[in-house]
């Protein structure tokens, strides 16, 4: 798995971006990705040094589409933190 196939998209919700403050930033990861994989490919894309990784597989919540019971698809999301004076120039618009 190549380091652009672990990391899907950037996670902009409300609670990552206060995350942010801490130092900690929010990707969709591939299912299969380990954290060593995650800190890796982080690293390497975005040239910061991480000091950690958590990772949570998020459950699909239940839709209804048309009155008939559905499901949104489940992900993997990692939160890495990144060494004090890092930041990714991504997430903050330049």
């Amino acid at each position: 798995m190549t380091f652009e196939d672990v990391l899907i998209e950037p996670i902009l919700s409300e609670k990552a971006t206060a995350l942010r403050d801490q130092n900690k930033y929010t990707f969709k990861v591939a299912s299969s990705a380990t954290k060593i994989q995650i800190k890796e490919a982080v690293r390497k894309l975005f040239n910061v040094k991480v000091e950690d990784c958590t990772t949570v597989n998020v459950q699909g919540k239940m839709k209804r589409v048309r009155g008939r019971p559905g499901r949104t698809a489940s992900y993997k999301k990692a939160i890495v933190k990144l060494a004090p004076g890092e930041t990714i120039k991504v997430f903050e618009g330049a």
